[in-house]
């Protein structure tokens, strides 16, 4: 593998992954919090850093039939969610191109100046989720 190139994210509210706290996304990013992931509340974000995307697959999901590959940390591997790559239903084609983040797998980091502060997801969930 060659040299990792990592993208740091600025802004007041920044999520990242849980493991290793790369950045990710910017809370501004976040389109929806009512999605269902793997590991239970998951959440749609129209942009994603620093991640890896795996190989396409048919997937079934609660809204129906969708291709879909799964993302991963580019800095420590773990399994965050998918990118939804194309929606057979009319209602379900505003997903394609963007991305689930499992809640449990990520949190948001808060830029109060130089100062970062990370929140627990308990803390993510009741301030911006």
């Amino acid at each position: 593998m060659g040299r990792l190139f990592k993208t740091y994210l600025t802004g007041p509210s920044i999520i990242c992954c849980l493991n290793c706290k790369t950045h990710l996304t910017l809370h501004d990013q976040l389109i929806s919090k009512q999605f269902q992931g793997r590991h239970g509340t998951a959440f749609l974000f129209g942009t994603c850093s620093n991640i890896t995307v795996g190989p396409s697959e048919d997937r079934t999901l609660t809204t129906g039939m969708h291709i879909v590959a799964d993302i991963y940390c580019i800095d420590c591997g773990e399994t965050l969610g998918w990118k939804y790559e194309f929606a057979k239903e009319e209602s379900q084609k505003y997903k394609v191109g963007k991305y689930i983040l499992e809640k449990a797998k990520i949190q948001k980091e808060v830029n109060f100046g130089t100062q970062h502060q990370p929140h627990s997801l308990v803390a993510l969930e009741n301030s911006i989720m």
